[in-house]
């Protein structure tokens, strides 16, 4: 989004601290409220960043704007209510968690308090202006929500899509699923190949549109 310098690292390192936690926290308290423990045991209930961050992800959200955390076991067998609708919620958790907190630090900017364009120009500088901090911020949280929301192993919205599709399709990633990591390696790969930045295909309109709606 914003060129990389010091003060979009310095962003980039507050954010992976906090919102790739507050992700995989939302993960572990919805199960831990289902009734697995699974997370609990593995110490993943809680908000301490050294419970969550994966290094090499960290390291790609530093310099490309885009990581990962280590993901939350659950125990789908563990939940109430298994059959139904628990998975969905639990695995819906972190993508929601992402949403809230952007549209959080958009209500300053809604308000008029905070300008979205200065966020765009470089004052120089180590740290960043309260502007770029919080565009930098909503930027993030929504990839890190509409990336985890493609229905792909090992990817959130796998086990949302699996609740919400029919069962023909649901099969259809139930017989995928164990493929999903290496699909999701081929369209980055391959598509860097080609030229083509695939997930910025698929997730540029939606990331556009509702930029637009936080942002005014």
């Amino acid at each position: 989004m914003l060129d990389l310098n010091l003060p979009n690292i310095i962003s980039r390192v507050i954010i992976l601290l906090t919102a790739f936690s507050f992700h995989e926290f939302a993960h572990a308290w919805v199960a831990d409220h289902f009734g697995d423990d699974t997370p609990r045991l593995h110490g993943r209930l809680t908000l301490n960043p050294l419970a969550h961050l994966d290094p090499i992800g960290s390291l790609m959200l530093i310099l490309a704007g885009f990581g990962w955390a280590k993901p939350v076991p659950v125990n789908p067998y563990a939940l109430r209510r298994r059959s139904e609708s628990a998975m969905m919620w639990v695995s819906l958790a972190g993508p929601l968690s992402n949403f809230l907190l952007a549209i959080l630090a958009a209500i300053p900017f809604r308000a008029g308090l905070l300008s979205s364009s200065i966020a765009y120009i470089s004052i120089g500088g180590i740290f960043p202006s309260l502007d770029q901090f919080l565009l930098e911020w909503i930027y993030i949280n929504l990839v890190l929500m509409l990336f985890n929301l493609i229905p792909l192993a090992p990817l959130d919205g796998e086990k949302i899509a699996d609740y919400f599709f029919p069962p023909s399709w649901a099969d259809f990633l139930e017989r995928i699923r164990p493929y999903g990591p290496m699909i999701l390696l081929l369209l980055f790969v391959g598509g860097n190949l080609l030229g083509l930045n695939i997930f910025g295909l698929i997730l540029g309109p939606p990331m556009n549109y509702i930029m637009g709606l936080l942002l005014g």
